[in-house]
C-alpha cells in the first residue's frame, strides 16, 4: 500500500482549483491511497532536477507533482499540466544532512543566476565568504552544490538576491556568516528550522526528514485523514519548526513565555498547545485570549484542530480574563456581579476631587496602574508602594489627598453594588487564592478550576488580571503557557512577568510568515524598535524577519476628507476588480466616525468588505489592508494622549500605545497594505 504525505503548497494548490477539478483530484487520490486499480500512477520526469520527482495525473489538465522514496510519495504541488510539469523541471529536494530536515531547492533558477554572479566575481578579487573554508559550510548542512555559487559572491547583497530560490535552512545560517557573524551564530540561527524529533541522520531516509519538518509534510493514513488534510486551513494542520517545538513540547517545568512579531505565529502556536495539552488529558484546559470576540473565533479554530476528537474537546474552554472573572465571583456572590459602563465610569472621575493638581485621567491611572495592580487596601499600604512608570512625584500629603479621592470614586461604585472589569479580576483572584484548595492535594475537596492555561495577546492583561490567572492553576508542570508581543500592546499595561510572581522561560519566535518584508520593514519604521512588558528587559524586532517579498505599502495622501473617502472606495473596487474576494479585504480607522463615513461610502458603491476601528483589527489577517485617516489631529488621538504638563512619562507611554495600535491595524495585510491621509500626515508615519 502506497503511504501518502502532503505539502502545505499542495494542499494550497488544491484549494485553489475549481471546484468540478477539485473533486475529481479527491477521488483519485483516495483510489491512489487505497492501491485501488484505476487509481493514478506516478509518470517520471523527463529533463527534470530529481529522479524522485513524478507527476500524477489527478483529472483532465490537471496533475500532482510527488517526490518518491519507495512506497511513500510526499505531494509538493497541483496544477495543470503545464504547470506541474514546470514545477517538476524546476525544483530537487534534499534532506539537510545537519539537522535532518527537508529542502526545496529552485535548481533552475539558480542555474540562470550564475553567469551574472560570475561577471560580477571576475570584476572584483573581494569574496563574501572567503573566512569560511568548504568543511566549515558543509558542516552547517550547506549544500555542495551551492558551493560554487557561494564562491563567486562578491557582496552581501549577492546572497539577497538568491534569497527566493534557496530553502531557509540554507539562507538561514549563511545570511548570518554573510553579515559576519560567526560559525557558532550560524548554528543558532538554524535553530528556527529544526524540531525537537530525535533519531539519527539520514540523508536518504525521506519519511524521517518529512517527520522532522512539520511544516512541509502531514500524513494521511487513510481517505478520512486525506479529506480532513485537504479541507482543513493550512494553519490546522501544518506547524513551522519553531511553532511546533514550543507546541509540542512534553513538559515545561516553568511557565514558559513565547514571544514574536507580527504574523509569527503566536496564536496558532497558542492553540495547537491548547489542543496538545487536551489530548493528555491530565486535567481541565482553559484557552484565554484578549476578547470575547476573539474568544469566539480561538473556539472555531480550535473545533477545527481537535475534530473528532470530542473527549479532547470537551477538556478545554476558550474565553477572555473578564468572563471568567465575572463566573468566579457570580459563583461565589450567588449572583451576577454589575459592571459599570464606561460613561458612568467617566463621570465618577470627573466627580472626584484631589486639589487643582491632579485631574480625573491621573487619578484614573494611579488607581488602575499603582493600586489595583499591586492590590493595596489600606492608605499605608500606598504610602509605602512604589509607583513604577508614574513620573510625577507624590509626597505624603500627595498620596493621602489622591487615596482619598479615588476612595470616594470607589465608595460610589460600592454603594451602587457595581465593580469595574479590574475590580472583578482582582475580587476573582482574591476568592480563588482564599477558597480553593491546590490540584496535586488529592486530600482537599475543592481545587483549582484548571489544571493549565494558555494565554494569548498577553502583552494587553492587567496585573489583576494575571493574578487571577496565577490563582486559577495550580503551580506545577505545564501550568501557564504565554504568548504575546509588547510591540502589539494597545493598552497601557506595563508589567514584567517576573514582577508578579510569574517567573517564565521565554523563547522567541523569528519569522513572520504573514508579512511581506516590505510591509515587516515599513511597519517596523513606523512602531519603533523597543517596546517594554511581559519580560525586564526591552523587547526589540532585531532579528524578526520575513521570508518573503511582496508590494510595497502604498501611502497616499489627499487634499481633503471627501477626497480621501472616494479614493478608497476606487481603490477598493480595484482590489474586487482583480479577484480578491471581499473577506478577504479589511479597511480600518482611528474613529468611529471616520469607520461609519467609509462604510457608507463603500456601500453606497455595492462594496461590502469589513470595515472596524483600529482596536477590531487584533488578531485578524487580511490579503488586503486599508488603514484610512492616519493624518495628524486624528493619529495620535489628542483625546487619548496624557497632556504632557499633567505626567510627560504618561504621554510618552501614550504615545507609543497609539504607535502600537497602528501597528497592529498595517501588519494584519499578508499580501498589500494602503495607508491614506488627507491634510498633514500623522508623524507616525515613515519619511
Amino acid at each position: 500500500m502506497p503511504r501518502l504525505a502532503i505539502s502545505p503548497r499542495f494542499a494550497e494548490g488544491f484549494h485553489a482549483l475549481p471546484e468540478r477539478i477539485r473533486q475529481e483530484a479527491l477521488v483519485a487520490l483516495r483510489r491512489f491511497l487505497c492501491n485501488a486499480p484505476t487509481a493514478p500512477y506516478p509518470e517520471k520526469v523527463r529533463g527534470g532536477r530529481d529522479a524522485k520527482i513524478a507527476t500524477l495525473r489527478l483529472a483532465e489538465g490537471h496533475r500532482a507533482v510527488a517526490v518518491r522514496q519507495g512506497d511513500l510519495h510526499w505531494l509538493v504541488a497541483v496544477g495543470t499540466d503545464a504547470e506541474a510539469w514546470s514545477f517538476a523541471r524546476r525544483h530537487r529536494f534534499r534532506v539537510n544532512p545537519a539537522i535532518g530536515v527537508v529542502e526545496t531547492w529552485d535548481a533552475e533558477g539558480l542555474e540562470r543566476i550564475e553567469p551574472a554572479l560570475r561577471r560580477a566575481a571576475e570584476a572584483s578579487d573581494e569574496r563574501l565568504f572567503a573566512g569560511f573554508c568548504d568543511t566549515d559550510l558543509l558542516a552547517i548542512g550547506i549544500d555542495h552544490r551551492l558551493l560554487p555559487l557561494l564562491r563567486l559572491m562578491t557582496a552581501q547583497y549577492h546572497l539577497t538576491a538568491i534569497e527566493p530560490l534557496l530553502p531557509v535552512s540554507q539562507y538561514a545560517p549563511l545570511a548570518v556568516l554573510a553579515e559576519g557573524g560567526s560559525l557558532a551564530a550560524a548554528w543558532r540561527a538554524l535553530d528556527c528550522c529544526r524540531t525537537p524529533v530525535t533519531g539519527e541522520i539520514d540523508p536518504d531516509d525521506l519519511a524521517a526528514a518529512l517527520r522532522r519538518t512539520p511544516g512541509e509534510a502531514a500524513f494521511a493514513a487513510d481517505p478520512r485523514d486525506l479529506e480532513r488534510i485537504l479541507t482543513l486551513p493550512l494553519w490546522a494542520t501544518f506547524l513551522h519548526p519553531q511553532q511546533y517545538t514550543y507546541a509540542t513540547w512534553p513538559r515545561y517545568d516553568t511557565p514558559v513565555l513565547v514571544t514574536g512579531g507580527a504574523g509569527s505565529g503566536k496564536s496558532v502556536t497558542a492553540l495547537h498547545r491548547a489542543a496538545v495539552l487536551a489530548r493528555a488529558g491530565a486535567g481541565p484546559v482553559l484557552l484565554v485570549t484578549f476578547s470575547q470576540g476573539l474568544a469566539a473565533e480561538m473556539s472555531r479554530r480550535l473545533d477545527m484542530i481537535l475534530g473528532g476528537d470530542d473527549a479532547a474537546r470537551s477538556r478545554v474552554e476558550v474565553m477572555n480574563v473578564d468572563r471568567l472573572a465575572h463566573r468566579i465571583v457570580a459563583e461565589a456572590e450567588g449572583r451576577p456581579p454589575k459592571v459599570v459602563g464606561a460613561a458612568d465610569y467617566a463621570g465618577l472621575w470627573q466627580e472626584a476631587r484631589a486639589g487643582d493638581r491632579f485631574g480625573a485621567a491621573f487619578l484614573v491611572r494611579e488607581w488602575e496602574q499603582v493600586i489595583l495592580a499591586q492590590d493595596l487596601r489600606t492608605l499605608e499600604e500606598y504610602q509605602a508602594a512604589p509607583r513604577p512608570g508614574r513620573s510625577v512625584p507624590l509626597d505624603a500629603d500627595d498620596r493621602e489627598l489622591v487615596w482619598n479621592a479615588i476612595q470616594h470614586v470607589a465608595g460610589r461604585l460600592r454603594d451602587s453594588g457595581r465593580r469595574t472589569l479590574l475590580q472583578l479580576a482582582s475580587d476573582a483572584a482574591n476568592l480563588l487564592g482564599r477558597a480553593v484548595g491546590d490540584l496535586l492535594g488529592e486530600e482537599q475537596p475543592e481545587r483549582r478550576p484548571y489544571r493549565h492555561i494558555v494565554v494569548d495577546e498577553a502583552q494587553d492583561l492587567h496585573p489583576a488580571q494575571w493574578r487571577l490567572l496565577r490563582a486559577a492553576v495550580p503551580e506545577a508542570p505545564n501550568d501557564l503557557f504565554i504568548v504575546g508581543d509588547p510591540h502589539q500592546r494597545m493598552f497601557d499595561t506595563r508589567i514584567a512577568l517576573t514582577d508578579i510572581g510569574i517567573p517564565v522561560r521565554r523563547f522567541r519566535l523569528k519569522l513572520s510568515y504573514r508579512l511581506s518584508h516590505e510591509v515587516l520593514s515599513w511597519s517596523a519604521r513606523l512602531r519603533g524598535g523597543l517596546a517594554d512588558g511581559l519580560v525586564p528587559s526591552h523587547a526589540d524586532l532585531g532579528g524578526f524577519r520575513a521570508l518573503r517579498h511582496g508590494p510595497r505599502p502604498i501611502v497616499r495622501g489627499y487634499v481633503s476628507p471627501e477626497a480621501e473617502i472616494a479614493g478608497l472606495v476606487s481603490l477598493v473596487a480595484e482590489w474586487i476588480d482583480e479577484g480578491v474576494p471581499e473577506d478577504e479585504i479589511a479597511v480600518t480607522a482611528r474613529t468611529p466616525q471616520l469607520v461609519a463615513t467609509a462604510r457608507s461610502a463603500l456601500r453606497e458603491a455595492g462594496i461590502t468588505v469589513r470595515v472596524m476601528v483600529l482596536h477590531g483589527m487584533k488578531g485578524l489577517e487580511f490579503r488586503r489592508v486599508a488603514v484610512i485617516g492616519v493624518a495628524d489631529g486624528v493619529i495620535p488621538a489628542p483625546d487619548a494622549l496624557t497632556p504632557a504638563e499633567e505626567d510627560p512619562v504618561a504621554r510618552a507611554h501614550d504615545m507609543q500605545r497609539e504607535r502600537g495600535l497602528l501597528y497592529v491595524a498595517c501588519t494584519r495585510a499578508s499580501e498589500m497594505l494602503y495607508v491614506s491621509y488627507s491634510g498633514v500626515p500623522s508623524p507616525f508615519l515613515p519619511l
